[in-house]
């Protein structure tokens, strides 16, 4: 009798824990006696992976601030790889976190392990040259954005768009109403949201920004009502220390972990670039978005080639143009952001055609993910092709793009 069939999965980021979550589902639908394990979070482990090694310990943002960081993480991955090649999988997967799971793949590749990069690096956007690299590691990439795979073609990479989940997740129209029933928020109300992020030092740079931005709209339009969504307690705190002394009138509304239902009850959303960015997108809120990050890791980036990129939000790029107002660094000020938020809200800074191109873009990436993620997991599994066992070299461990 032939023995389970092995994944192992390594996820760095609350996001990528839910991509891995509903891929274990997916592929536990057509195996069920298959045996997971890895780098998992909370949802990964309520799916079914044995944690080796919990996410967290990968949640490291940015060229610079991994520096720190950088002893422990080369560490945990060579001790992972040397897991993994004792009790080899048939299938690596690795979700996002390049910089930690690239060479993970290269090191399992070379071992004559297939090997899979879930949620492509941006090297679109910056570094092209790591395409090689990307190349030698992975036998497969699974693209969540659809243009993604038109470059790994030029490249002669094998590539394969599977959507987003959060497109399979979110229904095309969300009820303002019920969600602001569901939290206890007046329904006559103007409402903004502000979701500073996930990470502790994302949410220290944006939260002083964010909470006198809000203070700016309020001095505008009296009587608006800001709801604060944290992605947990530890980040509460957080905003809660940097923001001291700092108040609104009306006192902001809190809720913690869920970050989505306060996007659903808002009329317009000030949003730390990346995953609820494009939730917002998904749920057709129109918003402002900020990246702030410490000014070395910001020159890297800008030194390595990002300046190219003409946008850096997801709405953006995926609109393929300049569809809601995003700010960066030094204009990351409640000045500059607040008449952008002010004109969300009230609708005189919008595109025309906002919506349409919203909803245009969740009718792309509506491809149930999870489902075709696991579909191109095992055509790879059952494909018989042979790995190319060619070392690469990456960046520092555990910083993501």
């Amino acid at each position: 009798m032939s023995r389970p069939l092995r994944f192992a999965l390594v996820a760095g980021e609350k996001s990528g824990d839910t991509l891995g979550a509903g891929l274990i589902a997916a592929l536990k639908a057509r195996f069920p006696d298959a045996e997971f394990y890895g780098v998992a979070g909370e949802q990964m482990i309520a799916a079914g992976c044995v944690a080796w090694y919990r996410a967290e310990e990968l949640s490291v943002m940015g060229l610079a601030e991994v520096l720190s960081h950088l002893p422990r993480l080369l560490r945990l991955r060579r001790d992972l790889i040397r897991r993994l090649r004792a009790e080899p999988p048939d299938v690596f997967v690795g979700i996002d976190s390049p910089d930690f799971n690239v060479p993970v793949e290269a090191a399992l590749r070379a071992s004559g392990i297939r090997t899979v990069q879930y949620v492509s690096p941006q090297i679109w956007a910056w570094r092209q040259s790591r395409v090689t690299t990307m190349r030698a590691a992975a036998d497969l990439v699974l693209c969540v954005l659809p243009f993604e795979t038109g470059f790994y073609g030029k490249h002669r990479v094998k590539a394969r768009f599977v959507g987003h989940p959060l497109a399979d997740a979110i229904p095309r129209h969300v009820d303002r109403a019920a969600a602001r029933a569901a939290l206890g928020i007046d329904e006559d109300a103007r409402v903004i949201a502000l979701l500073p992020g996930s990470r502790r030092g994302e949410v220290t740079r944006l939260a002083q920004p964010f909470l006198g931005t809000a203070a700016w709209v309020q001095q505008q339009r009296p009587g608006t009502r800001v709801a604060i969504a944290f992605a947990n307690d530890e980040m509460a705190r957080v905003f809660d220390e940097a923001v001291a002394g700092m108040r609104l009138d009306p006192e902001p509304l809190r809720f913690t972990g869920i970050a989505r239902d306060v996007m659903a009850a808002a009329d317009a959303v000030l949003t730390a670039s990346g995953t609820a960015s494009l939730e917002a997108l998904l749920l057709k809120r129109p918003m402002v978005v900020a990246y702030r990050i410490t000014p070395l890791t910001y020159a890297l980036v800008r030194w390595l080639g990002a300046r190219k990129l003409p946008c850096f939000s997801l709405p953006n790029l995926l609109a393929g143009r300049k569809l809601v107002p995003e700010f960066v660094q030094d204009d990351v000020r409640p000045e500059v952001m607040g008449p952008a938020l002010l004109g969300c809200l009230t609708g005189e800074g919008l595109d025309t055609d906002w919506y349409h191109a919203f909803d245009s873009i969740h009718e792309t990436l509506r491809r149930d993910a999870n489902a075709a993620a696991a579909d191109a997991v095992i055509e790879l599994l059952q494909s018989g092709g042979e790995t190319k066992p060619r070392e690469a070299e990456w960046g520092p461990a555990g910083t993501n793009h």
